[in-house]
């Protein structure tokens, strides 16, 4: 937790009126500090007054009768002290089943025939499509898994933004969320719950949605995710079947969480490494689909349990097209290299390989590293899209701009070839 969240925060329209703010409390003698704003918080005024928590509400009304507009950020209660990996083996996205023994699970399912489906299972896109006008169509998704990392708050942001996630794969905004949790009766503090679920507010907000409610049943480990109903025109639904020979792919974040955590988990990771992978899975996608949308974005994913190469292959086999990837053009997060060849690599990263091993075509100069790396299972991954050349270079300066500073062209698409997909060093 940081010093801004154990403390009550005064927002202001302007820096002039925070400026104007600072001088009143000053000669009131209010014990007062000009800090920056999160901006998770509020993207208008980049510095607020923070003063003691609890005294937020008497300086408010203080400011209020001077004639001087302001609001009222709380702090947020002291998050309890539990660490939430001591109860997992498999956390995040790397829980999630063997890709292989899911498509043998839905293989023989009826396929439903109804026309305003616009997507469904057939292509293991990112969330389902269903139309309701010629202007609406809704996005359904859902996603839930064990902790990834040791804050509750943290996590619970996490696991939302990972849902979250697949309305903005496809080009769509969040409307409504429904909290999917479970969590022992006994063992751990029932604060702790309620740090998950502020974490996951916290991002449902930001991303523009609403809490409506959920479902909880007792199991341990403990699990959360969401069930989240976004909308997008039926005309701009981004897909995994949209991917045209001659465009080039954009990847929006750097990989390595993965490799990352499990070296934190046995403590070779070093800190600052990991915190960086904490920030990324905490960062949502929702600029990234809406630069997406600005630039005639078709065909995309995003990056999550199976590896980029996982969700690479459902691109190319839903478009069939041929994916060509450049392994050293893929941003890596620091430190993710090095924990791979420390042997800190998921058990995933290898279910992945088994994945996509036969309709992959790896360099045989590729270093090893970088083969995992690409093999790395993701939780809240960034996306990956289907450019025009011509868009590219524009589309990478606005993701870098919007806060995805690792973004960058990592390949192109090509005709079908024999392999779905081609790795080069």
């Amino acid at each position: 937790m940081s010093a801004v969240d154990t403390k009550d925060l005064l927002l202001f329209p302007t820096t002039r009126a925070v400026i104007k703010a600072e001088e009143f409390c000053r000669a009131q003698g209010v014990a007062i500090e000009v800090v920056a704003v999160p901006k998770e918080i509020s993207p208008e005024c980049g510095m607020a007054i923070a003063v003691a928590a609890g005294e937020g509400e008497g300086v408010l009304g203080r400011l209020t009768a001077a004639g001087l507009t302001a609001s009222l950020h709380p702090a947020r209660p002291a998050r309890p002290v539990f660490d939430l990996l001591t109860t997992v083996e498999y956390g995040g996205c790397s829980a999630k089943l063997p890709a292989d023994l899911l498509v043998k699970a839905i293989r023989d399912l009826p396929r439903p025939t109804d026309a305003r489906l616009l997507v469904g299972i057939d292509t293991c896109d990112d969330a389902g499509v269903y139309r309701l006008t010629d202007e609406i169509a809704l996005i359904e998704t859902t996603d839930f898994f064990p902790p990834i990392c040791s804050d509750p708050f943290e996590f619970g942001q996490i696991a939302a933004a990972n849902a979250l996630s697949d309305v903005f794969a496809m080009g769509g905004r969040v409307l409504t969320c429904m909290n999917l949790v479970m969590f022992p009766a006994h063992g751990i503090p029932f604060e702790v719950l309620g740090e998950i679920l502020r974490g996951g507010q916290d991002k449902v907000t930001e991303a523009g949605g609403i809490v409506v409610g959920g479902h909880t049943i007792a199991d341990s480990p403990p699990k959360f995710g969401l069930a989240v109903t976004g909308m997008v025109h039926p005309d701009r639904v981004i897909a995994n079947t949209g991917a045209r020979p001659g465009e080039v792919l954009v990847l929006a974040k750097p990989v390595g969480t993965g490799a990352l955590v499990a070296g934190q988990r046995i403590g070779e990771a070093r800190f600052a490494d990991y915190r960086r992978a904490i920030d990324t899975m905490r960062q949502l996608n929702r600029r990234g689909a809406e630069i997406m949308q600005a630039h005639g974005v078709r065909a995309a994913t995003d990056i999550t349990g199976f590896g980029l190469l996982g969700h690479a292959r459902h691109l190319a086999n839903g478009s069939g097209v041929t994916l060509r990837l450049e392994a050293g053009r893929v941003p890596a997060l620091p430190g993710a290299l090095e924990m791979i060849g420390l042997g800190c690599i998921p058990g995933g990263a290898f279910r992945n390989l088994d994945y996509v091993e036969a309709e992959t075509a790896f360099a045989a100069d590729l270093p090893y590293e970088r083969k995992m790396l690409l093999l790395d299972p993701q939780t809240s991954g960034g996306l990956l899209m289907c450019l025009a050349p011509e868009r590219a270079e524009a589309a990478v300066a606005d993701l870098r701009a919007a806060g995805y500073q690792a973004a960058g062209v990592v390949g192109e698409v090509l005709s079908r070839g024999g392999k779905a997909l081609l790795v080069t060093a």
